[in-house]
C-alpha cells in the first residue's frame, strides 16, 4: 500500500523546486543582505567625506575612514576593491546631489532661458556657501587628477550635471529665444567655464560676492543673446 504522507521517502540531495515559499524566502534573504550592504556602503561614502572635509585633501587614509564609519577592513573589501573605488563612489554622490539641486532650481524656472540662469547660479551656488565650498575645495583642486585617474566617472559626471542645461538650450532654441545656440557645444563650454570658475573662487578661499555672479550671469547670457541676433 502506498504511504502518501509527506515527507523524505529516498536518500540524495534535496532538490528545491523552487516554489514561492522558496522563492519568497530568498528574496527576503537577498533583500535584508542588500538592504545591510547599503548600510555599509553609505556609511563608508560618508565617513570617507568627512574625512576629505576635515583634511582638505583627496587622500584619506583608509584606517581613518574606518574608524570614522565604525567598520573594519573586511567590510571595506566587501565593497571596494580599492580606495580609489570608494573616492569614485564619494564623487558620484556629490554630484548625484549637485544635479538634483540644479535639476529642483530649474524646474522651478517660468522658460527655458530662466532655468539656463538658474543652472549658472545654482553652479555658482557652490563657491557662495562656506560649507559647501569647503566640502568641494578638494574636489575642485584635484580636478585635473580625477578626469585622468578617473576619465569614464568625470565623463559621466559632467554629462549629469549638463543634461538639464542642454535641454533648456533646446527649449530655447524651439521656442525661438535663443535661436541659434548649439545645445551639446554650448552646454559643455558652459560647464568648463562654471567649473574653472568655481575652481578658481575655491583654490583663492575666497566666497564671492552676490554682484560679481551677477556679472558672470550677464556674461554667460549675452554670449547666447549675441549669437541669437546675428
Amino acid at each position: 500500500m502506498e504511504n502518501n504522507v509527506p515527507g523524505p521517502r529516498r536518500r540524495g540531495p534535496l532538490v528545491l523546486v523552487g516554489g514561492p515559499v522558496v522563492d519568497q524566502t530568498i528574496d527576503r534573504t537577498l533583500a535584508l543582505r542588500r538592504e545591510a550592504a547599503r548600510g555599509e556602503v553609505e556609511r563608508l561614502v560618508r565617513a570617507a567625506f568627512t574625512m576629505i572635509e576635515q583634511s582638505g585633501g583627496l587622500d584619506p587614509k583608509v584606517s581613518d575612514i574606518l574608524a570614522e564609519a565604525g567598520l573594519s577592513n573586511q567590510a571595506f573589501y566587501r565593497h571596494f576593491r580599492s580606495k580609489h573605488e570608494l573616492l569614485v563612489a564619494v564623487l558620484d554622490e556629490g554630484i548625484r546631489g549637485l544635479s538634483d539641486y540644479l535639476g529642483a532650481r530649474m524646474d522651478a524656472a517660468t522658460d527655458p532661458v530662466a532655468a539656463i540662469r538658474e543652472w549658472v547660479r545654482g553652479m555658482a551656488a557652490q563657491a557662495q556657501d562656506p560649507a559647501g565650498a569647503k566640502a568641494s575645495r578638494p574636489f575642485a583642486l584635484a580636478r585635473g587628477r580625477l578626469a585622468e585617474t578617473f576619465p569614464e566617472e568625470v565623463a559621466r559626471s559632467r554629462a549629469q550635471l549638463t543634461a538639464p542645461l542642454r535641454a533648456a538650450l533646446e527649449a530655447a532654441r524651439a521656442a525661438g529665444t535663443l535661436a541659434a545656440v548649439a545645445p551639446e557645444q554650448d552646454a559643455e563650454a558652459l560647464y568648463h567655464l562654471m567649473m574653472g570658475w568655481i575652481e578658481a573662487r575655491l583654490v583663492e578661499g575666497r566666497i564671492p560676492e552676490a554682484a560679481e555672479v551677477e556679472r558672470l550671469e550677464a556674461f554667460v547670457m549675452s554670449g547666447l543673446e549675441r549669437r541669437a541676433a546675428n
